[in-house]
This record gives C-alpha cells, sequence and structure tokens, in this order.
C-alpha cells in the first residue's frame, strides 16, 4: 500500500479508537473486517499505530498543538509504527518540518505527565505503592507486553514444548517463575502452529499462570472458576488436575464462554463444565454450597495492570468505575466464598494494580468471614518451589509474603494480585 494511502488508514484507525466508547482490541478487529483488503505487515503498521497513540496519548497530543491538519492526522504521524523514510513519502513538507522539530524534542524537556503519560487520578496511587520505582512502572506500561505461552501438561512437557517452536524457528525461554511457561521472542503467527493447534500450547501471561497455581488444584477435586472469561485459568487448571475430578467454569456471559469451547477442543481436557450464571446469587450457586475443594475468583476489574495490553483502559476507566467495580468485587466474593467445603482453599484475584481493589477487599473479606483463615502466599508459593516466592509477594513489615502482586517492571509480567484462605472446620 502507498505511504499515503496506509496513513489515511491509520488516521481513521486513531479517530476510531480515540472515540473510546469501546475496546480499543475490538474497534481495531472490526476496522479490519471493514477493510479486508489490507494485508497481514499494513495491519501490524496499523495497529501497533493505534496502539502507540494511546499508549502515549498525553506527550503526543502535547507535540500535535502546533501541527497543521487533522488532529487525528498529526497523532497517527507521531505514532506512526514504520520506519521515518516510508512515513515522509506520505506528508507535506511543512508536516516534515514539524515531525523533525518532534522528533528533537529530549525527554528531560518535558513535563511529568508527557512523559508517564497516565490520567491524574491514577497517578498517586501508583507512586504510593512503588516510590521511586513510579518512572519505571509507568515506562514499563508504555512498551508492548511480551508473548508468553503456557505449556498444556496434559499434552507435553515444558522442554519438548521449547524444542519443538525451536524446530520452527521460534525463539522462546522458560518463563522464570511459572513452571508451565514459555516467553516467546517477537509475535509469530502461532494459529499455523502444530504445537497451537493440537492444544500442546496457550497463550496465556506468566501472571495469569501463577494465579493458577497458586489454587492448587489437585487430582479428583471439585473445583471452580468463578469469573471464568474465555477460560485460560480454566484450561490451566484442567491440567493441572491432570483431567479428573470436576471443574466448573462459572460466568455471566455466554458469550465469554462460547470463546472457551474451541480452547477446550484443543486442550484434551473432558473434566471442564461451563455453566453461564445470571450473577453472583445464582439459584445454580446456592445449590452447590460447600461442596467444593477450590474455588478461584478472578473477578472482573478496572485491567489497568494489563495497560501495555490494553492502554485504552487508562482512558476508558474512571475513579467512579473503580467505586461501582469494588462493591461488585465484594459481592462475587462473598457468594463463591459459600462454594468451599471446610478445608478448601479460597484464591481471590485481579489484573488491577489498584488496591481498592485488591489489598481493601482482601481485608474486609476476612474481617466478615471468620471463618476463613487468611493464607500466606509467599509460603504457598514456596511449597509449589516458585523461585523467588517472597519477592513476588507483597513485603509488608507486619504481614511480609501475604499476598500476591506482581508489577511489569520488577517481574515481567502483567500487574496482578491474589489473596487466598481456607475455610476453617
Amino acid at each position: 500500500m502507498h505511504p499515503k494511502a496506509l496513513l489515511d488508514a491509520a488516521t481513521d484507525l486513531v479517530r476510531r479508537v480515540l472515540l473510546l466508547d469501546h475496546p480499543a482490541d475490538t474497534v481495531v478487529s472490526r476496522f479490519f473486517r471493514e477493510h479486508r483488503n489490507l494485508g497481514p505487515r499494513e495491519r501490524a503498521t496499523l495497529a501497533e499505530t493505534a496502539y502507540a497513540v494511546l499508549r502515549r496519548k498525553l506527550l503526543y497530543e502535547h507535540l500535535a498543538r502546533p501541527g497543521t491538519g487533522a488532529r487525528e492526522r498529526r497523532l497517527a504521524i507521531l505514532g506512526f509504527q514504520a520506519p521515518r523514510d516510508f512515513l515522509k513519502q506520505a506528508l507535506t513538507e511543512p508536516e516534515k518540518q514539524w515531525l523533525d522539530a518532534c522528533d528533537a524534542v529530549a525527554p528531560a524537556e518535558l513535563l511529568p505527565q508527557h512523559r508517564h503519560n497516565l490520567p491524574a487520578w491514577l497517578v498517586e496511587p501508583l507512586k504510593a505503592q512503588v516510590g521511586d520505582e513510579f518512572d519505571a512502572l509507568a515506562e514499563s506500561l508504555l512498551q508492548g507486553a511480551p508473548l508468553d505461552l503456557r505449556v498444556n501438561t496434559l499434552k507435553e512437557k515444558r522442554p519438548t514444548a521449547l524444542a519443538e517452536l525451536a524446530k520452527a524457528a521460534i525463539k522462546s525461554v522458560e518463563t522464570p517463575y511459572s513452571p508451565w511457561g514459555l516467553r516467546v521472542h517477537g509475535k509469530p503467527a502461532l494459529q499455523k502452529l502444530d504445537a497451537f493447534t493440537r492444544g500442546a500450547v496457550e497463550v496465556q501471561d506468566e501472571g495469569s499462570q501463577l494465579l493458577a497455581l497458586l489454587l492448587d488444584a489437585r487430582r479428583g477435586e471439585m473445583v471452580a472458576d468463578f469469573c471464568a472469561g474465555a477460560g485460560g485459568k480454566t484450561l490451566a487448571l484442567g491440567a493441572a488436575m491432570r483431567n479428573t475430578g470436576r471443574l466448573y467454569a462459572f460466568d455471566v456471559s455466554a458469550h465469554r464462554l462460547d470463546a472457551l469451547k474451541p480452547r477446550l477442543a484443543r486442550s484434551g481436557l473432558s473434566n471442564v463444565h461451563p455453566v453461564a450464571i445470571a450473577h453472583e446469587r445464582d439459584e445454580r450457586i446456592k445449590r452447590m454450597k460447600g461442596k467444593f475443594d477450590r474455588v478461584l475468583v478472578d473477578a472482573p476489574c478496572t485491567g489497568l495492570g494489563t495497560l501495555r495490553r490494553n492502554p485504552d483502559l487508562k482512558w476508558r476507566q474512571s475513579p467512579q468505575d473503580v467505586a461501582e467495580l469494588t462493591a461488585k468485587q465484594q459481592a462475587i466474593l462473598a457468594s463463591a466464598a459459600r462454594l468451599l467445603k471446610p478445608g478448601g482453599r479460597l484464591v481471590y484475584a485481579t489484573c488491577s494494580v489498584l488496591p481498592d481493589e485488591n489489598e481493601a477487599i482482601a481485608q474486609a473479606f476476612s474481617a466478615a468471614h471468620a471463618d476463613f483463615e487468611p493464607l500466606n502466599v509467599a509460603e504457598l508459593l514456596q511449597s509449589l518451589k516458585v523461585p523467588d516466592a517472597a519477592a513476588l509477594c507483597t513485603a509488608d513489615a507486619a504481614q511480609p509474603g501475604q499476598y500476591l502482586r506482581l508489577w511489569p517492571h520488577r517481574h515481567g509480567t502483567d500487574g496482578f494480585f491474589a489473596a487466598a484462605w481456607q475455610r476453617r472446620a
């Protein structure tokens, strides 16, 4: 495609994602369905341009002010993910001069908000948690996330999967913490890979793998993934159970559970039972009270730990959204806890980096449920032979290691939180 036509398409896509009325990945997918003539390389350039603008929105809007032409075009030029000499074929002389001036701006000359590109309401909660590491965290959130795979141990051992990827000219290394994970170099077309099509590997962030590992689901048990979604953790749990027992995948969205079906077929699992429920107080949940050995609650949340993958979330969320979600999280956790039998393990998790959705929810649950004993997550991970387990957890002096707390800049994963309890006999 000619540079001018590609820049025009990028401008249109940037305009659409900046409406922020739908998730960016949904907008990008719809755009590609409308433009089926685009090739793989053109699609990659357009998608990466849109995400670059979302990641650095404050900086690009600042730099775009002196430019000429439509705002969306200026933003698309700044975020355009192709060599400058290619891009400049699409620009007027004034645009070239303006872009050169933008490229010459040194980071030290920028205001803090133009360096971190985070909404003001999110900055203080993050600084309060990571202190002097804030700049490193902010920079990590501006980068793309790596591609992590989970090896389906029901079908393959990790060293064998590693060798198979290498044979297919795909570079990967073992993840440092998850015993199931591989981190892939680049973004290969996995859908055509035999290891993927036969279910030997699944795409799943290492942090998400650790949440499934923390539940420690075992052979023959009754286990629930209470907010299963498309089932990434469900599949990991089923493999850990060696395809025995009964694993229920509950979710309020039948559409999300439908996305689990092809993944389930590839996985070789037959112990998974997807169940669409109306809400957390559904009658089917009540009938199963006290019957489960393990329950994972990967609660709906702001998703702010996934900004490397979903940069639009920082512009689409607000403090009001957080307040609404925390009420929902408390209700879901309390309802899911009723499923546990005495001695059963409960894990509450989010992919958020906000204490309101994490520690505050866990502490409120512990205060209201004396029949649940909080477990030290660092000790649980150590017993599961996770390397450097203490470094993955909170370092509070009063309760060191009480919660899992993963950060992109520290651990190379998405931002995750988890707390665990055991129901008293």
